[in-house]
């Protein structure tokens, strides 16, 4: 195996069939982050829960560890994971959750309706996000959890995860994802091996595309121009799954790229290589 370099902080997991990313870059867990929980050895890892979800288990250094995601509304301090062991016996791993600033940003839409949606639209709004929610809290049982992610389209960052938002003056949840700047009809790829979970066009989202990558390890793209994809299918490590767009709520064409895990948002940046595009992106 060839050696990792340390600012990449990723291990590569040789005793199990699954492989993932020592995951944040800073092992620091805060709010929009994870929380890697080394677990006792007798622990069955399907009752690992946080929050009564449950969580993505995997082995590193040959020591099965729980790798949590923590939602941009997790309030600092100490946090709580419950598991059983192989006999019944109830077992809780406390860790610590530090606060964490995010930039403001404020955009100008001149649609209104993108920020104000009539009564029509909210119809529609309350049962797209009904059906994003169901992908978002998917959860499949899988061995090969690939979290060493390919960025799915080449282009800068033109707005970071974690965002606090204002359109128009008017303030919005907190950005959830990653916005990638690319020309309209540059092709997106998969970034790691995964099922289809659900595609289709949202009022805010625009042409959407949900991927499952197993143990709720759920990714989004968004504001496509086409899906070149349906739900069901099987999708590896550079597929092309669509194309960029300006569909949706936008100013411009961009992707938004999201990574869900244990359905809590979190940085994309953490799975994807610490580049000098990416790790400039971070510092925004």
């Amino acid at each position: 195996m060839k050696p990792i370099s340390r600012i990449l902080l990723c291990l590569l997991l040789c005793t199990g069939a699954t492989r993932v990313c020592a995951l944040p870059r800073d092992n620091t867990p805060v709010p929009g982050g994870i929380a890697i929980l080394p677990l006792p050895a007798d622990v069955s890892p399907a009752t690992a829960r946080y929050n009564g979800r449950r969580v993505l288990v995997t082995r590193q250094k040959g020591r099965r560890v729980a790798v949590v995601g923590l939602a941009l509304g997790t309030k600092p301090g100490r946090h709580r994971l419950q598991a059983q062991t192989r006999s019944g016996k109830s077992v809780s791993i406390d860790f610590t959750v530090a606060a964490k600033a995010y930039a403001e940003q404020r955009i100008t839409l001149k649609d209104k309706r993108k920020v104000n949606p009539e009564q029509q639209d909210l119809k529609r709004i309350r049962r797209e996000q009904k059906q994003i929610r169901a992908a978002l809290e998917h959860w499949s049982d899988g061995d090969h959890v690939v979290t060493e992610f390919r960025k799915p389209v080449s282009g800068p960052t033109s707005s970071p995860f974690g965002l606090r938002r204002f359109f128009n003056g008017q303030p919005r949840s907190p950005h959830s994802g990653l916005d990638i700047a690319a020309a309209e009809g540059t092709p997106v790829a998969a970034p790691a091996p995964g099922t289809v979970l659900r595609t289709g066009n949202y009022f805010f989202n625009g042409n959407t595309i949900l991927i499952d990558h197993g143990q709720g390890l759920v990714t989004m793209y968004c504001h496509l121009s086409k899906i070149d994809v349906r739900p069901g299918d099987r999708v590896h490590t550079g597929d092309i799954i669509g194309k960029v767009g300006r569909t949706g709520r936008v100013t411009g064409p961009h992707l938004h790229f999201g990574v869900s895990l244990n359905d809590a948002r979190v940085d994309p940046l953490l799975f994807l290589p610490a580049t000098p595009a990416n790790a400039t992106a971070a510092g925004q």
